[in-house]
């Protein structure tokens, strides 16, 4: 077991490395389209699709013990699948996403949830007045934590999603979907895991601090959202890799629990994309 966590570990840390590389460190937002057009058309393929990050904590509000304390980590690709040459100037994608919790405060140190979220998807560059003010995305995912039995979970979506920039360092994002529940044993995930979920990410001038706020509404007629407060540090000027804390409070966040209410607080290094997170 040992062995496969440090390999693990090692495997994620070459990730980031690589990750960081690849994207750069140019967040300006203020392209012209032909200019970002070729761009993407001629940049790297692989890319960040979200957050990637390694941050460890523990609940709020019971006594700290090595059974409310953990690690979350996430993983997060794109690949691009075509050049702009599809109707309406749009990009064909492949999107994955793995996050895992992982106990490794408790003996043996168990990894308690893997959830894989592949998908695929066409994706829309906006722009005004020859200006980049951001994306849409229609996609169609799956999420599952791989396993079966009684702790097997899985749903899919048909989703669309919108990043938009009020200005260069101020962005306000959303994302709907069509759910198709399949897992036979979370048949009211929509009670906590959400029908949609909205937010903003602002940015300092100089790039160097970014404050997040995602809210995930729950199914119901109530104001009941998840919430998850993130807030980042770039740690050298010229460098992708940012310290970074993250604040979640509600359901579903991990398939495995997600009729549990957490409120944990977590802290480590997060690796961005390029132009913005997806959340």
């Amino acid at each position: 077991m040992l062995r496969y966590v440090i390999s693990l570990i090692f495997v994620i840390c070459v990730n980031f490395i690589s990750f960081a590389q690849i994207i750069g460190n140019d967040t300006n937002t203020e392209f012209d389209a032909d200019s970002l057009r070729r761009a993407l058309d001629n940049g790297p393929y692989f890319t960040l699709y979200k957050d990637n990050y390694f941050i460890v904590g523990t609940s709020i509000g019971p006594k700290i013990t090595k059974y409310n304390s953990d690690v979350k980590f996430q993983v997060s690709i794109a690949q691009r699948l075509t050049k702009s040459t599809l109707p309406f100037n749009t990009y064909l994608y492949l999107f994955y996403s793995q996050k895992c919790m992982w106990n490794v405060f408790e003996k043996s140190m168990p990894m308690h949830d893997f959830n894989f979220n592949p998908g695929i998807g066409l994706a829309k560059h906006l722009f005004v007045k020859n200006k980049y003010i951001g994306k849409i995305t229609f996609m169609i995912e799956h999420e599952s934590n791989g396993r079966d039995g009684l702790a097997s979970r899985s749903w899919n979506k048909i989703s669309l999603a919108g990043n938009v920039f009020i200005d260069p360092n101020f962005m306000v994002h959303a994302k709907f979907w069509i759910p198709i529940v399949d897992g036979q044993n979370n048949k009211d995930i929509l009670d906590y895991s959400g029908i949609y979920q909205m937010g903003l990410a602002l940015t300092s001038k100089n790039k160097r601090f970014g404050f997040s706020l995602t809210l995930v509404k729950r199914r119901g007629w109530n104001l009941n959202y998840n919430s998850i407060w993130e807030i980042n540090y770039r740690i050298f000027k010229k460098d992708n890799q940012f310290l970074f804390l993250q604040y979640y409070n509600g359901y579903g966040e991990c398939l495995l629990d997600y009729n549990q209410f957490h409120s944990r607080l977590r802290m480590g290094l997060v690796i961005k994309p390029k132009f913005f997170s997806e959340y």
